[in-house]
């Protein structure tokens, strides 16, 4: 076990690279060294955040980084750019992305729902696609940790043990996502068209939502045979934390209250998971600000139906805190340093 890891935050001024700031400033074991941005360079970050206090190093480029120096970078940059990132670090520095760059371990697929090439096809089996609760034990093993979409995370999170279990009819699983703006970025007016989108509900990516394939991906590999969902995400007018609600055809002999059962016992020993009380209505405001993702399973009028609500912060179990969650684990740390 290391004493300290030398950090470099590539998209530091980003909604998730600034939590990933104030995570890390608490973290014992952490130290950072060099913060990227494309613009803003010879900042300080505190102009972009005046919660940080601490003094640290200004604003600078990618390019200007000395690999040599670090341990760790972590990329919250757009799609595409944590290839050109990873091409050209040293192998004894670990990547831990927080686009879609590696999340997808066949580049066609990367490439169909992405629209951009693939410049690193090489590194896709370096990689590995990780939720801290299914891949702790596998993460020293790899150079490029890719950390999963929040809205996948919070769907993921409850999906993924009922599918290896076989407790779930896997045709058809129907998802409703709804997810604070700041899930979209900084240039949320740039992406998105709708009008009054602070004061609205609007839905997106129907049918074809570029996550759906991290998700058909992940349940697929889980129950080995091939799994498509059918997703539909929602902006609403609030700025953080997703709400997900996941209907399912039980199995054989299962119900509602088998499921609650089970993933209670499932996720015992994963501290950053929450099962709520049996058939109770939950919200984003249990998990606000925190690296937990807390799940209801809920009876419905149809005894052989089960609805499942999950609950996340975005920006934190959804991004940055599961990225460190990852870190904590790849270099054997208590996974809750930093987090608490």
């Amino acid at each position: 076990m290391r004493d300290s890891l030398k950090i470099a935050i590539a998209g530091a001024t980003g909604y998730v690279g600034i939590e990933l700031i104030k995570i890390l400033l608490k973290h014992p074991k952490a130290k950072i060294i060099f913060l990227c941005a494309n613009k803003s360079i010879g900042k300080s970050i505190s102009s972009f955040d005046k919660n940080i206090k601490k003094k640290l190093p200004k604003i600078t480029r990618v390019k200007d980084v000395d690999f040599n120096k670090i341990d760790i970078i972590f990329t919250a940059l757009p799609n595409g750019e944590a290839q050109k990132i990873a091409k050209k670090i040293p192998f004894n520095v670990k990547l831990i992305d927080l686009s879609a760059d590696f999340r997808l371990n066949k580049y066609k697929n990367y490439e169909k729902w992405y629209k951009i090439k693939h410049h690193s096809k090489n590194l896709i089996k370096k990689s590995i696609y990780a939720i801290t609760e299914f891949t702790r034990n596998k993460l020293s093993n790899y150079s490029i940790i890719s950390c999963p979409g929040c809205y996948p995370t919070s769907i993921q999170l409850p999906l993924i043990p009922l599918v290896k279990n076989k407790m779930i009819n896997t045709k058809n699983i129907i998802i409703d996502s709804k997810s604070g703006y700041s899930g979209a970025g900084k240039n949320i007016e740039k992406k998105f068209k709708f009008k009054n989108i602070f004061n609205s509900v609007s839905a997106y990516g129907v049918g074809f939502h570029r996550h759906m394939a991290e998700i058909d991906q992940e349940l697929s590999t889980a129950s080995r045979k091939k799994i498509k969902v059918f997703f539909t995400p929602h902006l609403i007018p609030m700025f953080r934390g997703i709400l997900t609600t996941i209907y399912l055809d039980s199995k054989g002999s299962n119900n509602a209250f088998r499921i609650y059962k089970y993933l209670k016992k499932y996720h015992k020993k994963n501290s950053f998971i929450k099962i709520a009380r049996f058939n109770s209505f939950i919200g984003t405001g249990e998990v606000m600000n925190t690296n937990y993702c807390k799940i209801s399973v809920c009876v419905d009028r149809d005894k052989k139906k089960i609805i499942i609500i999950s609950v996340i912060d975005n920006l934190i179990k959804g991004a940055s805190g599961q990225a460190v969650q990852n870190m904590n684990a790849a270099y054997k740390f208590r996974e809750s340093l930093g987090l608490k």
